[in-house]
């Protein structure tokens, strides 16, 4: 066993929990939508087609906005061809994944699952094979009350009000060699003001992100946020961030880490954004949507070989382990602390593709190993993000280089004082003694949850799905400064607390 510390203090605070940071991502891509969130027929199914067991296990998992409809889908969409009479609408060609769109489910369809599943919506507009226009013209159809072209022909596909649709994403990935209509930084730039300049005089309510890298290792990382940030800086409210991590060759400690790398990534991408402020000599602080990261195990996945040309082909669909969701958990940390900033992320994706929830045909969907920290994440990651500095031993990752043992974050309600302590243990083999200064009244712990620690390679399936769950310890103990909890190895844990003359009331609503 090793020590570690770390304190809370409530005077010290990084920003309100944004409620948008526990977004999730659906894109037109393997079996996602088909057989994901719609599959007629299905037991599960109800008389419009969406999986009621999906739409309820994403109202568990807590998901607060969902980006749609792509991803990489978007930038050879052709909104158009997903609305109206199902009748009417014919199967096209998805250049992106070289599989045959169906188009039976569309914008409309996917407002409908949206209210069904109480999540606001992100709507992603094709800045690859279109542009301005188009962009205005699917402005028109979902927002515009009625009385011009496109607006009337949403009416007249039975939905007769508005959809509102707040947040809107200027294409998607435009620096990468795979994306259709791909531009240079200075292109897309221009191309991103012109669009949201005309975006507003339909609706000056709306929000705009622009495009970011696609990730940190593409060779423009940083001057492509520039570039960008020169054009359109003063038309655009949030810049992009996309993420995937996974294990590299044998360093399994860097693994353990990466949100160690989502850190230094986020920070680098403020640093561009701030000094693109300086220069513009501009007050305003340009926030941030990570809207797409997840864990990806690539040539790990089933279904990396399809058939070319097919419907709905199984691509990615990654069964996660026990390890997984200590990762996943510990980028949730990362993201709590750079609240300040990051207002939206997006987990991508939702349902079978790289996602926390599993479908198959005929049965039941289930939630993966990470779908659990996520979720406990969610729902009790509220009110401030505390600045919390831990002091923990190093551990030596080839790839990083010294990474810290233990990592801890924390978040408070104002009003109760009820606090949320998250903390990851990195150790392969050695227990840690996690010690916590709590400034002000004394606390008592709520709950005690840990993921991982044992049967870090188990994964949960259609068969079994309780194998990889959160459980309840007792390793815990309060003390008059604070409390200290163990943290098993390879683990994540969550601890609640509240001051004594709350905690009763917070048990008995943990119970419920």
């Amino acid at each position: 066993m090793f020590t570690c510390t770390a304190t809370i203090d409530p005077a010290f605070t990084i920003a309100p929990v944004p409620p948008r940071l526990f977004g999730s991502f659906v894109e037109h891509m393997g079996r996602c939508v088909y057989g994901g969130l719609y599959e007629p027929g299905h037991p599960e199914a109800g008389t419009d087609g969406l999986r009621l067991d999906v739409a309820a296990l994403t109202r568990e998992l807590g998901v607060s906005t969902v980006r749609y409809p792509g991803g990489n889908f978007v930038s050879g969409y052709r909104w158009e061809d997903g609305v109206g009479p199902r009748e009417d609408r014919r199967a096209t060609l998805d250049l992106a994944w070289r599989s045959v769109e169906p188009n039976t489910f569309g914008l409309n369809e996917f407002m409908a699952w949206a209210r069904e599943t109480g999540v606001e919506p992100i709507m992603a507009v094709n800045l690859g094979t279109r542009g301005v226009q188009e962009a205005c013209d699917l402005l028109e159809y979902t927002n515009f009350p009625g009385g011009t072209r496109y607006s009337d022909l949403r009416i007249a596909h039975g939905v007769r009000e508005p959809h509102r649709i707040r947040t809107w994403c200027l294409g998607n990935e435009m620096d990468g060699p795979w994306q259709i209509g791909r531009k240079t930084g200075t292109a897309y730039g221009r191309l991103a003001a012109e669009t949201a300049k005309a975006m507003r005089r339909v609706d000056p309510a709306i929000e705009l992100v622009a495009c970011g890298s696609s990730n940190e290792r593409m060779p423009t990382f940083g001057t492509w946020e520039a570039e960008v940030l020169d054009e359109a800086y003063d038309v655009v409210d949030y810049i992009s961030l996309h993420a995937y991590f996974g294990q590299q060759g044998d360093d399994r400690v860097g693994f353990l880490a990466s949100a160690q790398v989502m850190d230094s990534f986020i920070e680098g991408v403020v640093a561009t954004c701030d000094h693109v402020a300086a220069k513009r000599r501009s007050r305003r602080r340009l926030r941030l949507a990570f809207d797409e990261w997840n864990l990806w195990h690539e040539g790990r996945s089933a279904g990396e070989d399809h058939p070319e040309w097919a419907r709905a082909p199984r691509l990615v669909e990654e069964e996660y382990t026990a390890e997984d969701a200590v990762v996943l958990g510990s980028l949730l940390m990362s993201l709590l602390r750079h609240s300040d900033r990051v207002a939206i992320a997006c987990l991508a994706q939702l349902v079978n593709v790289i996602a926390p929830i599993r479908a198959e045909p005929g049965t039941r969907a289930w939630r993966q190993s990470i779908f659990h920290p996520f979720a406990l994440t969610a729902r009790h990651a509220r009110g401030e993000v505390l600045r919390v500095e831990p002091v923990s031993p190093v551990l030596h990752s080839p790839t990083l280089g010294d990474v810290a043992a233990v990592d801890v974050t924390a978040t408070r309600v104002p009003g109760t004082g009820e606090t949320t302590v998250f903390a990851v243990n990195r150790d392969e083999r050695r227990t840690a003694a996690l010690a916590v200064r709590m400034a002000g009244e004394e606390h008592e712990v709520v709950e005690h949850v840990v993921l991982g620690g044992r049967d870090l390679l188990a994964t949960n399936s259609g068969s079994a799905p309780h194998r990889v769950e959160p459980r309840g310890s007792a390793r815990h103990r309060v003390e008059p400064a604070g409390l200290s909890a163990e943290l098993p190895p390879v683990s994540w844990s969550m601890i609640r607390t509240a001051p004594r003359a709350t905690a009763a009331a917070a048990r008995e609503a943990a119970a419920h």
